[in-house]
């Protein structure tokens, strides 16, 4: 294989192109029709199912378990990057946590609540593999781009992940919607047909339907699986081994990416605007990071739906509404910071996202869920972007971006498992969604407040 030089179109592409790769897992699975399935698992008004000697409530239990992933990912990644790093085999990483996912995502097809522990260990693995591989396929950029082009390449990346993970939802979408034409079978007993009223058959094939479009999700989840292993052989092919190799991993090695958040921390106290601008930031991003995550099972347990069909188009729809909202969303942000500076924009932007909670707080018909998605678009596209080119805008002049970036993602996974614990709680005790999403706006004032402390720019903010 060819050894491609750094900045060549076709390496840059290649890299790119992971992204069309992994993204359809966060829409398919962990946005859209994974919870979808997961809650029609459950018959019964009370949703509840035993797991690891306790009786969990069902969004509950499955918020605990992506909590659980994400602090894992916390810890590990810097420890792992740290390693491919320094051994220079920082692909092998990339593929492993890759076929990892990819596997987890097919073994979905099996997800049921009788075998609940295996299920759940299937769900870690796609969550564990999609958010591990981002460490290893983030860090590549730097060494396929030169700094003038990482920007453009890292848009196309996006812009590609996004292409892709819609193209395959709306296949599936269609797969789930209208499983006989895609040789599904919708066939009912003959003696219902022959010897049934019409509301009998139309319930019976209404029944069909449903058990069609619930084996059609479970043939998507495999699809992602595929789609994921397939398309990254191209990127496998074209990215560099890593650094340089020949190097043994000792215990220096393995804590050394823990040690260098240590020094990170130690150097952001020195800068006030900075440290100040991180609790913010820490604060508010661990609301908006458990709203996106958990949005979905909130729309299929607290909205009044119609049938179960009117329930999944509604909830995909609303998917593809704020994945479409969101890009516009980025734009308006980016224009009003330019005008206003990053910190009010993100004062404004954290006000919305509070008043948010409390219109779900309220809300009960699905016309008042898409208004709600398409806010959410606005808002999440906008804090995403512009939380993290603030971060960047107002690091110290450093030659040592990797390392503050990887405290940054640690910083937002631990963010993310606190907002993730919290609402999980709040749901098991009290039994509804809506207290928890209702807790969150504590975390929105708290961000606005310590937002509104971050000295301006103009004033000297060095720590003496």
């Amino acid at each position: 294989m060819i050894q491609l030089e750094k900045g060549s179109k076709k390496l840059l592409n290649a890299w790119a192109f992971y992204d069309w790769a992994n993204s359809v897992y966060t829409l398919t699975i962990a946005s859209s029709i994974f919870p979808i399935f997961y809650s029609a698992l459950f018959l019964s008004e009370v949703k509840t199912v035993e797991a690891f000697g306790t009786v969990f409530k069902s969004t509950a239990l499955i918020t605990f378990v992506t909590a659980f992933t994400f602090l894992i990912v916390a810890f590990t990644s810097p420890i792992l990057s740290g390693i491919a790093d320094y051994v220079g085999n920082k692909k092998n990483f990339l593929k492993f946590f890759c076929y990892l996912g990819s596997a987890g995502c097919v073994g979905l097809y099996w997800f049921s609540l009788d075998k609940i522990h295996l299920s759940l260990l299937f769900y870690f693995m796609g969550l564990i593999g999609y958010w591990g591989s981002l460490v290893f396929y983030n860090s590549y950029l730097p060494d396929i781009a030169y700094p003038e082009q990482q920007d453009s390449i890292s848009a196309k990346g996006f812009s590609l992940g996004y292409f892709g993970s819609v193209l395959l939802l709306i296949f599936n979408l269609c797969m789930v919607m209208f499983p006989q034409f895609f040789g599904f079978d919708l066939s009912i007993a003959e003696s219902i047909r022959e010897t049934g009223t019409e509301a009998e058959i139309q319930l019976a094939l209404s029944e069909a339907k449903d058990a069609a479009s619930f084996k059609a999700m479970k043939i998507s989840f495999i699809t992602v699986g595929i789609w994921w292993a397939l398309f990254s052989q191209y990127s496998f092919y074209f990215l560099p081994k890593g650094a340089k190799t020949g190097h043994k991993v000792t215990r220096a090695v393995v804590f050394n990416g823990l040690r260098e958040l240590r020094e990170v921390w130690k150097q952001l106290k020195q800068d006030l605007r900075l440290k100040r601008y991180l609790y913010a930031f820490f604060v508010f991003s661990m609301a908006v990071q458990t709203i996106m995550l958990v949005a979905v099972y909130f729309g299929e347990e607290e909205i009044s739906w119609g049938t179960d069909s009117e329930k999944t188009m509604g909830l995909i729809v609303s998917i593809l509404v704020i994945q479409i909202v969101a890009i516009l969303g980025a734009y308006l942000t980016s224009k009003a910071s330019a005008t206003y500076g990053n910190i009010k924009t993100l004062i404004a932007v954290n006000f919305v996202w509070m008043i948010l909670c409390f219109y779900a707080y309220m809300m009960h018909t699905p016309m008042q869920f898409y208004i709600a998605a398409g806010i959410v678009g606005l808002v999440m596209g906008g804090v995403q972007s512009l939380g993290r080119s603030t971060y960047s805008k107002f690091l110290p002049e450093t030659e040592d971006t990797t390392s503050y970036f990887s405290f940054y993602d640690v910083a937002e996974k631990i963010g993310i498992v606190i907002g993730m614990v919290i609402f999980a709680t709040v749901d098991q005790i009290t039994g509804t969604m809506r207290n928890a999403i209702l807790v969150l706006v504590v975390f929105f004032i708290g961000g606005i407040v310590l937002l509104f402390r971050v000295p301006n720019e103009n004033k000297k903010t060095a720590l003496k």
